[in-house]
């Protein structure tokens, strides 16, 4: 399978609920599986998408490793076929969501394996689930868009353009790395939201932007901008660790619900309300 720059999914004119997460860091002991368990059985039951922003994998383990610990090493994957191991137990967990999971997407860790290793691990999760579930997963790329077309009976469409970037730096305690959007605006046009994982924090906040039209109307356009947390809890009891040595703050677990709703205006202008809220 080809990762895809730009994925289009088509859909009704109804109001739409898409499950948003990054970093779930599966693999990882200090993954909270029962808490990433219960998030996509919601989406599930309740019919929504999924769309997967990067590190989905932590894949840290493996024999030429640095940053390597026995400690965060899951029992069924410490074995002479690491990577293989990560693929295989992946695909047979996530099996029962792949027809809700529309996109996953790469981050630094994956992209580490694909540079190291020589084995590209969200190519093989997809290839593997698709052909398990007859699903449709699409592979994203570390950065791309997924673009939600509402289509009315008329054959009008209205696009909800989603610009999502895994993400890149540490990200600051006090800012959270709410500064990358401000980066990503002077780079990026077109979008109505703008989603970015990495750093472990969840917000959601809205740019207004203003733009003269070529009838020379002023026109007011509002942009999501949406941080999705992380599934690993590093922080702990705050007494040791990496993620303490360095200073690091607790962070929230979870994703967040985007809540997409069309509607006609009274002049008949096909619109889109957006807003995101954390998962509880």
């Amino acid at each position: 399978m080809k990762q895809k720059a730009i994925i289009e999914i088509n859909c009704d004119f109804k109001h739409r609920r898409i499950l948003l997460i990054s970093d779930l860091h599966w693999d990882n002991p200090h993954c909270d599986r029962q808490l990433l368990k219960r998030h996509l059985d919601e989406a599930v039951a309740g019919c929504h998408d999924i769309l997967i922003n990067g590190d989905l994998f932590c894949a840290m383990q493996g024999k030429y490793d640095g940053r390597r610990s026995k400690g965060d090493i899951r029992p069924e994957h410490n074995n002479a076929k690491y990577l293989d191991s990560l693929v295989e137990t992946a695909a047979e967990w996530f099996a029962p969501y792949a027809k809700n999971i529309k996109v996953i997407g790469y981050g630094n860790h994956e992209t580490s394996i694909l540079k190291h290793c020589e084995t590209d691990l969200i190519e093989r999760l997809v290839t593997l689930l698709n052909a398990n579930t007859k699903s449709s997963i699409e592979i994203g790329g570390y950065g791309g868009w997924v673009i939600y077309r509402f289509r009315r009976t008329d054959r009008s469409s209205t696009p909800f353009k989603i610009k999502y970037f895994h993400g890149s730096g540490g990200g600051g305690v006090v800012t959270k790395g709410s500064i990358q959007f401000n980066r990503m605006m002077t780079m990026i046009e077109g979008a109505d939201a703008i989603w970015m994982g990495h750093v472990h924090e969840s917000m959601e906040m809205t740019y207004t932007m203003e733009r003269l039209t070529q009838k020379d109307t002023i026109v007011l356009r509002d942009i999501l901008m949406i941080r999705t947390p992380a599934y690993k809890e590093e922080y702990q009891d705050g007494s040791k660790g990496w993620h303490i040595e360095r200073g690091a703050p607790p962070k929230p677990l979870g994703g967040r619900w985007l809540e997409l709703k069309p509607y006609r205006d009274e002049d008949c202008t096909n619109r889109i309300t957006a807003h995101t809220y954390k998962t509880n």
